[in-house]
Order: structure tokens, then C-alpha cells, then sequence
């Protein structure tokens, strides 16, 4: 099991849009609205690292109104 945070930056004004869509997203365990640099933090999990990947490409870069995201791939427990 591969796991990763998922650091989103979001159009301003569509933020709790933005968390609910995400939500939504197989593998998303938890979506936070959070202060700071990052608007969204998600917490996601995948068989591999080519499925956490595949997530991030093909579903959450294409929720409307997310402008940015960094994936921080998570090594030791």
C-alpha cells in the first residue's frame, strides 16, 4: 500500500468546492481545508505508486478549480 499527502492550492472562492470534489476521488481517505501556503491537504491511498499517480493526473488535476498541487509520498510510519 503506497500512501501520500496531497497539497492542493485552489481558485480563490472555490475551496470548500474544491474538498468536497475531492472527497469524491477513489483512494481520497480525508480532505482538510487548512491555513497556510496549501488551501487543501488530502490524504490518499493506492495499491502502487503507478495508481497514486494515475489519481493525481487523471482525476484531481482535473477538479475544477484547482491550480496547483505537490505530492508528498509517504516513506516511514
Amino acid at each position: 500500500m503506497v500512501q501520500a499527502y496531497i497539497l492542493a492550492t485552489a481558485t480563490v472562492g472555490k475551496v470548500k468546492k474544491v474538498a468536497k470534489e475531492l472527497a469524491k476521488v477513489k483512494g481520497v481517505k480525508s480532505v482538510h481545508i487548512v491555513t497556510g501556503p496549501f488551501d487543501i491537504i488530502a490524504f490518499v491511498e493506492a495499491e502502487d505508486l503507478n495508481t497514486i499517480s494515475s489519481t493525481i493526473i487523471e482525476n484531481i488535476h482535473r477538479i475544477k478549480g484547482i491550480v496547483d498541487t505537490t505530492t508528498a509520498i509517504v516513506v516511514d510510519v
